[in-house]
């Protein structure tokens, strides 16, 4: 099960940002899914097709275990949801939603979101969410970020004036890279990124419409503040 779209992000400057893509075999009812579910939900080359009775379309890049995906989904129906995993577990997970709770609003990918956000047409999304993705700790890897430059350009490019893109990290270097990397950021009609925070404890809190993670729930549980950020395109 092939992603189709054009890697137009493959070329000497942008590296694989994510790991391994498989774990353990799936159940006899995920792998069913995936068979005759998933090739129904799939984006496809075009991924906003089938999609215009909806009143807008948000983005998760890395859903994981696709929790915080099937919340929003099921608590906005009228809103279109779509999301990219290269982890083929994490994708049987939200297929699986997407079967349990009938939501009809779900479309999914496995594959490269860079790949995806390449072909949106400009201005497309009103929300998208990059939550707690890998944070390549090692210096000599940190290039592999998936919040960079360019990310940061596209994420600009395909989000509608006045929309948000929310990101959210439980490791402090990774939080002032993106920080640092998304303020100074400027497109080249002078627009950037309005960050609404008030104050250190707006950033520390949950808003009640952003569920909890696993990964969140591990993060808390060993130690680790996490840090919850919305960024205002203006």
């Amino acid at each position: 099960m092939t992603n189709n779209l054009p890697h137009k992000h493959a070329n000497d400057s942008e590296l694989r940002t994510f790991g391994r893509t498989k774990g353990k075999a799936l159940s006899p009812y995920q792998q069913r899914l995936m068979e005759t579910l998933y090739p129904q939900i799939k984006i496809g080359d075009d991924p906003l097709s089938g999609l215009g009775g909806y009143k807008d379309i948000w983005l998760e890049i890395g859903f994981g275990g696709a929790e915080h995906l099937i919340w929003q989904a099921r608590q906005n129906p009228d809103i279109a949801h779509l999301g990219i995993e290269p982890f083929l577990n994490g994708v049987a997970k939200a297929v699986r939603g997407a079967d349990e709770f009938g939501l009809e609003n779900l479309r999914v990918l496995q594959g490269d979101a860079r790949d995806v956000l390449a072909v949106l047409p400009d201005q497309s999304l009103s929300r998208l969410f990059i939550l707690f993705p890998d944070p390549w700790p090692k210096a000599k890897h940190n290039k592999r970020r998936l919040i960079n430059e360019n990310l940061i350009t596209q994420a600009y490019r395909v989000l509608k004036p006045g929309c948000e893109f929310r990101f959210a990290s439980d490791i402090i270097h990774y939080v002032d890279w993106a920080l640092w990397r998304i303020k100074a950021f400027q497109s080249k009609g002078g627009g950037g990124f309005d960050m609404p925070h008030q104050a250190s404890q707006d950033w520390r809190t949950r808003p009640e419409d952003w569920p909890e993670t696993r990964y969140e729930a591990k993060a808390i549980r060993e130690g680790r503040p996490c840090h919850y950020f919305r960024f205002i395109r203006n």
